[in-house]
C-alpha cells in the first residue's frame, strides 16, 4: 500500500487531503514530511531564500473564504484568539491557526495583500530593569533570632508546611534570573559571566501591543548570563532553593529570550540552550518535575520545551479590570486547543471574593487545570470555594485540558455579539460542558490593547447537545447504550432526560455561565435505565464518580455500586425508585423525584484524605 502525504505543496497550491487552502503558493515555499511518521498526518511548511538575514518576510499565498481560529501574540509573552476568514484577516505574530477547509477549493484568483507593519506606541512607564544581586533571599527574609542559623527562607517554608498543612511551595524566578536579568558586578555572581544585553523585538511583535517592561529594559539592558554558564546559574540558584524545602519553580519572563540572541547563534539558538539548562536543573533538583513556564507563547520557547510540562494559558487576571474578565476565560480556552497538545495549561489564579469569582471559579472547575486563588488573607468566599475543594484540600479535576466545543471553534464569542463560548471536558464516568457569556470585550487592534468595545452586551440564548462532549458515548462504560442521556443544570439544579441529538436550551447575560453535567444513560436490569451525576453542589460535580459497575442478579434485580470521592449531596438519574441505597455497606436514607428520576444521598465528610465510598443503589 502506498500512503501519500496528507499536506502537499505544489502547483502553486498547499492542499490538505486533496482540498486548496492556500493558493498562489510562491516557489519558495515547500512541505517537508518526517521519515517514518506512519500515515504522514502532518508536515513542516517552510521557505528558503536566497540570502541569510536576521528578519525575513515570506508570502505562504492566498487564504480566502474559508473560515478559520487563529492564537496571535497580542504582546511579546501572550497569545489571544482571533477569527475570519481571509488571509488579511491573519494578524501578525501568529503561532498556531485552525482552517476550516471546505468540501471544495474555493476561488484561487484572490490576490494577497502587503501591509506595511503599524506604527509603534511608546509609552511610559514603571521600571523594570532591577537586576538579581544574589541566589539567596534578601535581609526581608533573614531569620531575626541572633542565634539561629537556620536561612530565612527554609524557617519559612518549613513552618508554612508544618504550622499550615500547605503541601508545596514554589518560588518565582524569571528566565534571566529576574525582570532585569543578573547583575554583572555583583559579589559572588560574577562567575556567569553576566554582560549587559539591549533587547531587540521582532516588527510584528511591536506591531501589537507595546510594553512597559521592554520600554525600560531596551534602554537600561538586561543582564544576561552567557549560555554556556546558565546551567551552572539554574543549578545553584535551584539546588539552594531545593535545601530550603522548596518544591519547584514559576519560570517567567520567559519570551525576553527571543529578544536578545544577537551575538548567540539567533533567538532560537538561545532559546534552546536556556531551556535546555532549565529542565537539566529542574530534573536534576525538583524530582517531581517542579516547573511552571509562564510569559512564554512563542514557537520558540514551546517546541524547544522538551520535559517541562504546564504552561500558563494565558496573560494574567487582573481584578480591577473589568474588561479582562470575559476576556480571560475565552483566551484560556481557545488557547488550550494549541497548548492542550502536549503541556498541561494553567489557568491562572483569581480571588474567591469578586464580583466575576463564580465565573473564574466554574471555567477552572471545568478546565482540567490546577486551581488555586490569589485571595488577600482574610478575603475568602469559603462558600465558592466549597464548590472547588473537597475538605481534605484535594479537588475534582476533569481529565482533559478544556477546549472549546466543535461549533465554538470559528465564531467569536467574545466580540460578535451573538455566540456564547461552550468548554467541554470529560470525567471518568460522564462529560461537562460548560457555557459563559464573553461578549463585551476583546483585544482591540486600533487602540492596541484590551478594552470593553459593548459597555451593555444583550442576553444571548444558545444550546447545548450530549454530543457537545467528544467520546461521550465511551464514558458509559458498556456496549449497551440507547444514546440517551441526562443533563443536570448546576445552577438551574434542573435535571433533563435528552435523546440522541436532541438539544437543550441556555439563556446568558454578559458574566454568566452555566455547567451542564451530561451522563450517559445505561440500562441496568429490565425497563430500568440509570445514570451517574455526582456531587451536586460542587462545580464539576461528575469529578466525584471515579468508578460505575453494574451486577445483575438471577431476579432481573440490579445493584450498581459507584466509587465516590468527597461529601454532600450526590446525585444520580434512575427511570425508577431504587430498592435501597447503601454507603460502605451501611444502609442509608435517599429521596426520589418521581417527575425527573434524580435519587439523592446525603454523603458524610470521610476521615481520611482521598477517601473512596463505596455507594451502592439496588434497583
Amino acid at each position: 500500500m502506498t500512503v501519500t502525504p496528507q499536506i502537499t505543496v505544489s502547483d502553486g497550491r498547499l492542499a490538505v487531503r486533496g482540498r486548496t487552502v492556500l493558493s498562489g503558493v510562491p516557489d519558495n515555499i515547500a512541505a517537508a514530511h518526517a521519515a517514518g511518521a506512519g500515515l504522514v498526518d502532518g508536515a513542516f511548511v517552510g521557505a528558503t531564500a536566497a540570502e541569510a538575514k536576521s528578519h525575513h518576510v515570506f508570502t505562504f499565498g492566498t487564504l480566502r473564504d474559508c473560515r478559520f481560529m487563529c492564537l496571535f501574540r497580542f504582546k511579546l509573552w501572550w497569545m489571544t484568539q482571533r477569527m475570519g476568514t481571509s488571509g488579511r484577516d491573519v494578524p501578525l505574530e501568529t503561532q498556531f491557526i485552525l482552517i476550516e477547509v471546505p468540501a471544495a477549493a474555493g476561488n484561487d484568483d484572490d490576490d494577497s495583500e502587503n501591509k506595511e507593519d503599524p506604527s509603534v506606541a511608546v509609552q511610559e512607564g514603571a521600571q523594570f530593569a532591577s537586576r538579581l544581586t544574589g541566589i539567596k533571599e534578601n535581609t526581608k527574609f533573614q531569620s531575626k533570632h541572633d542565634q539561629d542559623d537556620t536561612p530565612g527562607l527554609k524557617r519559612l517554608v518549613e513552618e508554612t508546611k508544618k504550622e499550615h498543612g500547605v503541601k508545596s511551595v514554589y518560588v518565582w524566578h524569571a528566565m534571566a534570573g529576574y525582570w532585569g536579568g543578573v547583575k554583572p558586578s555583583a559579589a559572588g555572581m560574577e562567575h556567569y559571566e553576566s554582560a549587559l544585553a539591549y533587547p531587540v523585538q521582532s516588527p510584528g511583535v511591536t506591531g501589537n501591543q507595546p510594553d512597559i517592561v521592554m520600554d525600560s529594559l531596551s534602554v537600561l539592558g538586561l543582564g544576561l548570563v552567557h549560555p554556556r554558564k546558565v546551567y551552572n546559574f539554574y543549578d545553584e540558584l535551584h539546588a539552594y532553593l531545593a535545601a530550603c524545602g522548596v518544591d519547584g519553580v514559576k519560570v517567567d519572563v520567559q519570551n525576553i529570550v527571543e529578544t536578545l540572541g544577537a551575538g548567540h547563534g539567533g533567538r532560537v539558538a538561545l532559546t534552546r540552550a536556556y531551556h535546555r539548562a532549565l529542565e537539566a536543573s529542574v530534573a536534576r533538583n525538583f524530582p517531581d518535575n517542579g516547573c511552571i513556564s509562564c510569559m512564554c507563547h512563542n514557537t520558540d520557547m514551546l517546541y524547544s520545551a522538551k520535559q517541562t510540562a504546564v504552561v500558563r494559558a494565558s496573560d494574567d487576571f487582573y481584578p480591577r479590570d473589568p474588561a479582562s474578565h470575559t476576556v480571560h476565560i475565552s483566551s484560556v480556552a481557545y488557547n488550550t486547543l494549541f497548548l492542550g497538545e502536549f503541556m498541561q495549561p494553567d489557568w491562572d489564579m483569581f480571588h474567591s471574593l469578586h464580583p466575576a469569582a463564580e465565573y473564574h471559579g466554574a471555567a477552572r472547575a471545568i478546565g482540567g487545570c490546577p486551581i488555586y486563588v490569589s485571595d488577600k488573607p482574610g478575603n475568602h468566599n469559603f462558600d465558592l470555594l466549597k464548590k472547588l475543594v473537597l475538605p481534605d484540600g484535594s479537588v475534582l479535576r476533569a481529565q482533559l485540558p478544556g477546549r472549546p466545543t466543535r461549533d465554538c471553534l470559528f465564531s467569536d464569542p467574545a466580540r460578535d455579539g451573538a455566540s456564547l463560548l461552550k468548554i467541554w471536558n470529560m470525567n471518568k464516568c460522564a462529560g461537562v460542558v460548560g457555557v459563559f457569556n464573553c461578549q463585551g470585550a476583546g483585544w482591540c487592534r486600533v487602540v492596541k490593547k484590551t478594552r470593553i468595545h459593548d459597555e451593555a452586551p444583550g442576553t444571548l440564548t444558545g444550546s447545548v447537545r450530549a454530543e457537545d462532549v467528544e467520546g461521550i458515548a465511551q464514558a458509559a462504560g458498556t456496549d449497551d447504550r440507547g444514546g440517551d442521556a441526562v443533563v443536570y443544570a448546576h445552577r438551574a439544579g434542573e435535571l433533563v432526560r435528552l435523546p440522541r441529538g436532541a438539544t437543550l436550551p441556555v439563556t446568558l447575560k454578559r458574566l454568566e455561565y452555566e455547567l451542564f453535567h451530561v451522563c450517559p444513560i445505561r440500562t441496568v436490569a429490565p425497563d430500568v435505565s440509570f445514570a451517574p451525576i455526582g456531587l451536586l453542589h460542587m462545580f464539576n460535580a461528575g469529578g466525584a464518580v471515579e468508578e460505575c459497575t453494574v451486577k445483575t442478579d438471577e431476579d432481573d434485580k440490579a445493584t450498581v455500586a459507584l466509587r465516590v470521592r468527597g461529601c454532600g449531596r450526590f446525585g444520580a438519574y434512575c427511570s425508577r425508585r431504587p430498592v435501597k441505597c447503601s454507603l460502605d455497606s451501611g444502609d442509608v436514607e435517599f429521596g426520589y423525584n418521581t417527575e425527573n428520576g434524580l435519587v439523592t444521598v446525603d454523603v458524610p465528610v470521610p476521615e481520611k484524605d482521598m477517601y473512596r465510598w463505596t455507594l451502592e443503589i439496588r434497583v
